[in-house]
């Protein structure tokens, strides 16, 4: 399965009223210089594991619901290697769902928000709402598994 997206900062919080909220916190197995990703993700009381590859706007993501006791059983192996952020979707008016990221923890005062696409032409053709910011899709520094090691980019 394949995952388009893009990735920006915000430049000013929407209104979130008619949001959903939901508590992440996620770790991920592999290193920062592994070449695929592997990530824990607890989402309020679901679980899921998550294999990642590629890079940009473009990338292969599979994932599998696991346990809660499975995820525990992993979990330690993602010490050094974590992020927790509250994530708030929502629809755009063009009917895309935006998820916006305010991340917790060390890596507090970054928001992020991301928007997913059926296709390349999509993604590439989206004009982004006067509240996003830069895009920071091809921005190695704003990847979550780089930012769990390394903190906020510079």
């Amino acid at each position: 399965m394949e995952e388009i997206e893009r990735k920006f900062l915000v430049r000013e919080l929407p209104n979130l009223d008619e949001a959903k909220r939901t508590e992440v916190r996620q770790g991920y197995i592999t290193h920062p210089t592994d070449a695929v990703e592997m990530r824990l993700r607890q989402k309020n009381a679901t679980f899921v594991m998550t294999f990642k590859s590629g890079e940009g706007t473009v990338r292969t993501e599979r994932e599998a619901e696991i346990t809660q006791a499975q995820f525990e059983t992993f979990w330690p192996e993602t010490e050094g290697r974590r992020v927790e952020k509250i994530r708030w979707s929502a629809a755009l008016p063009d009917g895309l769902i935006f998820e916006l990221d305010v991340f917790e923890g060390a890596l507090a005062g970054l928001v992020l928000v991301e928007v997913e696409f059926d296709t390349l032409a999509a993604a590439e053709a989206f004009q982004p709402p006067h509240w996003f910011g830069a895009d920071v899709t091809d921005d190695k520094r704003y990847k979550n598994k780089n930012m769990a090691v390394n903190g906020l980019p510079d």
